[in-house]
Parts: C-alpha cells; sequence; structure tokens
C-alpha cells in the first residue's frame, strides 16, 4: 500500500470520534471512514474504485461555491472557479513554482562576485527574475498543463483547460506570448551586459526547448521518471543559476558541477509533484516514479535522491579545502533527515493501521459503484479474503467489525 492522503487524527476511546481516511491496495483506492464510541464498536466505510479503468470525462463546470481565491492565483489545487480571463491566464502559470527560479537568479548573481547594489545591477537582477520566474517558468507550465490537459481531466477535471474555462486558442496563444516574451528579454539581458556571445540567449532557448520536450510528444521525457524527474530539476536548479551568474560574471567549472549535482536532488523535488497524478499517470501509461515503483519505494527514492546529492556536494567542498563550508551544509542536512525520517515513520504506522482494518472487516449490507449494484449478502462473523478484496468495481457499505481496548 502507498502511504495515506491524509493525516490520523489521535483516536480516544473515551469520546465519540470519526476518522476519514484515503489509502492504495495496488491499482485501487479506498476511502474509509472509522467511527469509534464508548461500546468500542468500529464502523467502516469504503469504497474502492478500479483505477485502470477511469472515466476521464470532463464536467462542464467546476462548482461555482468553494475553493480559494488565492489558491486560485497561485495556480494549486483547492482553487476557486473562476471568469476573469486574466486570473485563468495567471492561474495557468503557477506563480507558486516562481520562488526557487528567482532565487536561483539571486544565488547566481551572488556567486558571480560581481553583484553591486546599485539600480543598473538592480534592474538587470531583476528583469533576469521576470525572465526566469513568470515568463519561462509561466510558459513551461502553460505548455505542461496543454499537454496534460487529459490527465487533468482524471486527476484535476477543474482545472482551466479540461474544465473549459479557457479556449485552446487563448491557451495556444499565451504559450507563445510567454515564449516570445522570455526569448526577447534573454536578448535583451545579453546587450545590457555587454556580452560578444549571446549566453542568457541560448540558455533560455536551451530552456525552452528542454521544457518543450519534456512535455510535448514525441519525446515527452517525463514519460520516463528519471529522465523526466532530473531534466525538471536542471530547469529549476542550474538554468536559473547559470542565468544569474552569467549576468554579472563568468560561469567557472566548480559552480557548473555543482548545480548539475544539485539538480539531481531536484529530481528529488519533482518526484513529489508526481504522487498527486498516480490515477492519471497509470491510466494514459506515463511511468513516473510512484507509478512504476509504487509510492512507498517512490518516497524513499524521493528522499534519498535530495540527501545523497547533498552529502555529495558537502564531500566536494570538503575536497575543495573548504571544511567550515562542508560542516555547515552537513548542519543543515541532519535535521532535514530526521524530518524525513519520522514524516515517513508516521506514515508506515498509518499503513499498519489500515492493513489491520482491512484484515478485520465483516460485511454486513449492499453497495454500488455508479448504476451497478453488487449484492454483498449479511456474513456475520466471516471474513474478506484477499480474493473478495481485489474485486474491482466494489463499493463497501457498513461494514462492522469488534475493538478492542488497544485501539
Amino acid at each position: 500500500m502507498a502511504s495515506l492522503l491524509s493525516s490520523v487524527s489521535p483516536i480516544s476511546a473515551a469520546s465519540n470520534q470519526t476518522l476519514n481516511r484515503h489509502f492504495r491496495s495496488q491499482n485501487r483506492l479506498f476511502y474509509a471512514r472509522v467511527s469509534l464510541s464508548r461500546h468500542q464498536r468500529f464502523v467502516v466505510r469504503a469504497t474502492e474504485t478500479e483505477t485502470d479503468e477511469v472515466n476521464s470525462q470532463i464536467p462542464d463546470k467546476a462548482p461555482a461555491s468553494g475553493g480559494s481565491s488565492f489558491n486560485q492565483l497561485l495556480g494549486i489545487k483547492g482553487a476557486k472557479q473562476e471568469t476573469n480571463k486574466w486570473k485563468i491566464r495567471l492561474q495557468l502559470t503557477k506563480p507558486v513554482t516562481w520562488p526557487p527560479l528567482v532565487w536561483g537568479v539571486v544565488c547566481g548573481a551572488a556567486a558571480s562576485g560581481n553583484f553591486h547594489w546599485n539600480i543598473e545591477d538592480v534592474t538587470k537582477s531583476i528583469l533576469c527574475m521576470i525572465l526566469s520566474g513568470p515568463l519561462l517558468t509561466g510558459y513551461t507550465q502553460t505548455l505542461n498543463d496543454w499537454y496534460d490537459r487529459e490527465i487533468d481531466a482524471i486527476n484535476e477535471p477543474y482545472r482551466p483547460i479540461p474544465s473549459g474555462a479557457i479556449s485552446e486558442n487563448e491557451v495556444i496563444t499565451q504559450i507563445w506570448v510567454l515564449l516570445l516574451g522570455g526569448l526577447g528579454l534573454a536578448g535583451l539581458l545579453d546587450v545590457l551586459a555587454g556580452h560578444k556571445e549571446p549566453i542568457i540567449f541560448y540558455l533560455a532557448l536551451g530552456g525552452s526547448l528542454l521544457s518543450y520536450i519534456y512535455s510535448a510528444p514525441p519525446l515527452k521525457l517525463k514519460q520516463n521518471g528519471w529522465i523526466g524527474n532530473f531534466a525538471l530539476g536542471a530547469s529549476y536548479i542550474s538554468l536559473p543559476w547559470w542565468a544569474g551568474q552569467a549576468l554579472f560574471g563568468t560561469l567557472t567549472p566548480d559552480i557548473i558541477v555543482l548545480t548539475i549535482l544539485y539538480s539531481i536532488a531536484g529530481l528529488g523535488i519533482a518526484i513529489v509533484n508526481d504522487f498527486k497524478s498516480i490515477e492519471g499517470d497509470r491510466a494514459l501509461g506515463l511511468q513516473s516514479l510512484p507509478v512504476a515503483f509504487g509510492a512507498e519505494t517512490a518516497k524513499w527514492i524521493c528522499v534519498g535522491a535530495i540527501d545523497i546529492t547533498q552529502l555529495s556536494v558537502a564531500g566536494y567542498l570538503l575536497a575543495s579545502g573548504k571544511p567550515l563550508y562542508a560542516l555547515a551544509l552537513l548542519g543543515l542536512i541532519v535535521p532535514q533527515v530526521v524530518f524525513q525520517g519520522l514524516e515517513i515513520g508516521e506514515e508506515g504506522e498509518e499503513m499498519e493501521l489500515v492493513k489491520e482494518l482491512s484484515k478485520s472487516v465483516e460485511v454486513s449490507e449492499i453497495g454500488e459503484v455508479g448504476d451497478k449494484r453488487v449484492e454483498m449478502a449479511s456474513r456475520t462473523g466471516e471474513r474478506i479474503s484477499e480474493e473478495e478484496q481485489e474485486m474491482p468495481q466494489m463499493k463497501w457499505e457498513g461494514i462492522l467489525f469488534e475493538g478492542n481496548d488497544s485501539w
């Protein structure tokens, strides 16, 4: 089973409480509702859906009520349904993804050793941040949403493109405007920096091409979890850093090595984004790492890629005669590893709870999926076998089993 998608609230036998859970067993998604009373009787209501046969029909309209306006502007889940086209266009660019690239520009500018706090340098750095964030990241995100519209119809059907909130022509126009605007600004920055070779333009062009082959067929790098996530990590870490450093100085070999190493850590960070798309990726044959290895294994690949890369960088700094920098980095890595272990450990305990629940259920009522009803005879005292748990297209209702003081 994969990790729970929601946290577990403490259970107290002294009062009535209800816990809502989602958990996955192979290719099925379960929803469990557990009630605990003073008489220590658990009532479990669970729904099972065959995720290999996902209905990708797009709803005509997302719910008019509910959702957050703030989430809508950031381009993240839980967004409010919006009709204002400019807000929708902003949502497609996912502003929540801009800060890492903006920070990359800052790091590159600082690493150059030639940035000065004057109007000229500040202006150039701000333009480079706009290039890396709103323009080219916006282009990448809009392009990705365009080619992911079928997956989003499964995973996030209320997003602007699958819901029809914005037309296809409007999306394509936005992609081209952001791309050409980014390339034009990159050329301007080369002029302002006095470059003989348009290195920032080349970086912008290369990054744009990488974004395209990441999202678009026939290559569609994201179909392969390893290559796709490394390409995404490089786009988010190396390219903005190189642009910032090239704007104010010269790219050096050690900086190139370090940023490429950190792009491997970016692979781990990119895996996090794949967990929300497991159903759609599986249905459409995309081999993201959570799909290929399972969510449980993918969690360890995720934290391993991040931690091992950072430890490697600490080792590189130590070998380069910079022990204090290596020690400082190690001091940041240790608490990170501790918190990762605690988080994954908690999820492991939650899954053990779910496994115990799944072994203890007794069917008592009738279930249905869509228009199809499945009769489930009352079998008091009889356990559900593993074969019965594997049955697709089944919904459990009113499942009862006895608890004890240990719960």
